[in-house]
């Protein structure tokens, strides 16, 4: 005989308690124990309850290594069959009669009848445990949950993702909470009210004028929104938002002029001033390129029965010496030059020089909407949630330090898949390339991707703008990662004593061989590790996972609203051709260009869900759920946070003197994961 004291938590969520019944085995070296009920007067397991038990063992089980916890109804007969009743427990805490308290980490929905089993929490290895039983367990975990979440793929030559069709096939560990998801559902409802009670979403026309548009930029503005509002039109504007703007991840140092872009001395002279040549700046390093090129020739769509148009342009911008504005110097609207394809210049007629920048806004949106947020912010951080719910175990390190960066990416990822980006729903019908040109998209960038392109430090050391002024995402985003990083390398450095013992850890290697194959379909050409050698090399890639399932989205994802209320700024498609000849633009021509009403509002009110975290936040660094129970990793985390409040405390301080402050990697405002 034997008395044990048992300490349960429950979650504070919405729905955590239970009225079920809940016992618990206690698994040891000698034997396993009969089912032992948590029994007090009333109800036990309360949201956010903890609650005390005693349970008596009738026999020594030996060593403790497992917990086997047991969910299953009331018995109720007179009732009839109840409906499943989830609950979310949080932690067992194990008090044996000598001996400190075990405690094991659960962090789970158990959803109906049935059985869980938990690990003591220190984390541990695929070879750090020895004992059969242990090792029986980490496989029956991992085999359990590789039935649950099934890979299939949705589109050729896209990553892989969830075999499920839609949010209500999801379990409760992965679903959106009762309180984000209506907070989702009552923030779309009472934007979509609103955008019918004006007409809006049923008006298939063109805009009357660029004063109309006022109407709808009046929804939900920003101090951001409105900043683009007074200065879209200024060439220093629309050349800032290519460093700190939706899509800042794609301009790069021009070192020479590429021969599909004839650029001339003459052509640039009155930006340059006297004296200067293009040469002399590329030497300089003052030259830098956008390129859209990866747009030639995609598949455009039909809005309204009319058809769409897309450009693939290049944009040449100059730095000036200083601390100069960054300015474009030249947009060619296509990859291929020629009387056709004028180059189109600022000293252009007005309304020539700005259908040009605009149709460089629209090949952004495009670019960025199906490849730096739809492909890279949310498939590829789907597919790390997925690899780790697959192959890594609860009592894992690695499994601790991922699992709150995975938050509810499968969920609004699933949303998606149903309001989004399927036939007939807001990409489809209200974008100039549609579902068919997204998906043309994400198949080439695939051919093109690389590791270093989602390694911060490394991609913009390829891109070349190390030292170009004003570049806050790359800033911000530098300190972060730097944060990010060091974290990661303590995590590490506690439980993987030497590079051997990365290599020795099944479970790690199998983890990045899925992602490898089932993320990145297995393109070596890609750089992407299909194994780890080293805990250098772990600590890179694990940098990475954390960074791109975090800043990265937040970065690409929450300013999308401010760039597109004023929708000019930022066209989601195009009607009429890009112009063949100069001289022949006029506001009138400008305007039908545009893409009409009801594509605009359609797009606006979706971009404005899309950059609005529907409650039920967790920002970088905040980690509730305890799966660390050490006090080496504690003590690591409580770094980790002082460290982004460092951060956070100079971004703020900097923004002070800012026109526009960029706040997009304030850590607070950063999400821990992909979910929304």
């Amino acid at each position: 005989m034997a008395d044990f004291r048992v300490r349960v938590s429950t979650g504070k969520a919405f729905g955590a308690g239970t009225w079920d019944k809940v016992s618990v085995s206690i698994v040891g070296t000698r034997e396993e124990s009969p089912p032992l009920p948590l029994d007090n007067l009333g109800k036990e397991f309360t949201a956010g309850a903890e609650e005390d038990f005693q349970v008596t063992l009738p026999k020594d089980v030996g060593q403790v290594l497992l917990l086997r916890v047991h969910k299953a109804p009331p018995a109720l007969p007179l009732l009839g069959p109840l409906a499943p009743d989830a609950w979310f427990c949080r932690w067992f805490r194990l008090t044996p009669p000598q001996g400190g308290p075990l405690l094991f980490p659960c962090y789970q929905w158990l959803e109906g009848a049935g059985s869980l089993v938990l690990q003591e929490g220190t984390a541990k290895v695929s070879r750090a445990d020895h004992h059969p039983l242990l090792q029986q367990q980490r496989q029956e975990e991992l085999q359990a949950r590789q039935e649950m979440y099934q890979w299939k793929v949705y589109n050729p030559g896209w990553p892989h993702c969830l075999d499920k069709r839609t949010v209500k096939d999801l379990d409760l560990n992965i679903k959106y909470s009762t309180a984000k998801n209506a907070n989702f559902y009552l923030q779309a409802g009472s934007a979509f009210a609103e955008m019918k009670i004006k007409g809006l979403l049923d008006r298939k026309g063109l805009w009357r004028s660029l004063n109309e548009m006022k109407r709808i930029f009046n929804f939900r503005k920003t101090p951001a929104a409105e900043h683009t509002f007074e200065h879209w039109q200024e060439d220093a504007f629309f050349a800032s938002q290519f460093l700190n703007g939706l899509n800042p991840v794609l301009i790069h140092r021009c070192h020479y002029l590429p021969k599909n872009f004839p650029v001339t001395d003459a052509m640039v002279a009155s930006v340059l001033g006297p004296g200067t040549s293009l040469q002399a700046e590329l030497e300089k390093g003052s030259l830098f390129l956008v390129d859209h090129g990866i747009l030639s020739g995609i598949h455009t769509n039909v809005i309204n029965g009319k058809p769409q148009f897309s450009a693939a342009p290049m944009t040449l911008l100059y730095q000036s010496p200083g601390c100069g504005p960054l300015l474009p110097l030249a947009i060619q609207l296509s990859q291929s030059p020629g009387p056709n394809s004028p180059i189109f210049l600022p000293t252009d007629d007005k309304w020539d020089w700005l259908l040009a920048k605009t149709w460089v806004r629209n090949a952004e949106f495009s670019f960025h909407e199906a490849l730096t947020h739809l492909l890279h912010s949310h498939l590829l951080p789907e597919v790390f949630t997925l690899a780790t719910l697959r192959q890594l175990p609860h009592c894992h390190p690695l499994f601790k330090l991922l699992i709150p960066h995975t938050r509810y990416t499968v969920h609004i990822n699933m949303l998606a898949r149903e309001l989004l980006i399927v036939p007939g729903q807001v990409v489809d019908r209200s974008t100039g390339i549609g579902v068919e040109g997204f998906s043309e998209l994400i198949q080439r960038n695939m051919k093109q991707l690389n590791y270093s392109l989602l390694c911060l430090p490394e991609d913009i050391r390829t891109r070349g703008v190390e030292d170009i002024p004003g570049y806050y995402y790359r800033d911000d985003g530098m300190q972060i990662w730097g944060a990010v990083e060091r974290f990661v390398s303590e995590i590490i450095g506690i439980y993987y004593p030497s590079d051997e013992s990365v290599q020795d850890d099944r479970e790690l290697q199998a983890w990045v061989r899925e992602i490898f194959s089932k993320g990145f379909l297995n393109q070596e050409s890609s750089g992407i590790p299909s194994s780890l050698e080293t805990r250098e090399a772990l600590v890179q890639y694990v940098t990475m996972v954390i960074f791109n399932c975090s800043a990265k989205h937040a970065a690409v994802s929450a300013g999308q609203f401010d760039a597109c209320a004023w929708m000019p700024n930022l066209p989601p498609s195009m009607q009429l051709p890009p112009p063949t000849s100069k001289g022949l633009a006029t506001r009138e021509g400008f305007i039908a260009t545009l893409p009409p009403v009801n594509a605009t509002c359609d797009v606006i009110l979706a971009l404005w869900l899309l950059s609005k975290e529907p409650g039920d936040r967790r920002p970088l660094g905040t980690y509730p759920d305890e799966h660390f129970t050490e006090e080496a990793p504690r003590r690591s985390i409580a770094a980790f946070q002082s460290h982004l409040a460092q951060i956070s405390r100079a971004i703020q301080e900097r923004n002070r003197g800012l026109v526009l402050p960029y706040t997009y990697l304030d850590p607070p405002l950063i999400e821990n994961s992909v979910s929304i």
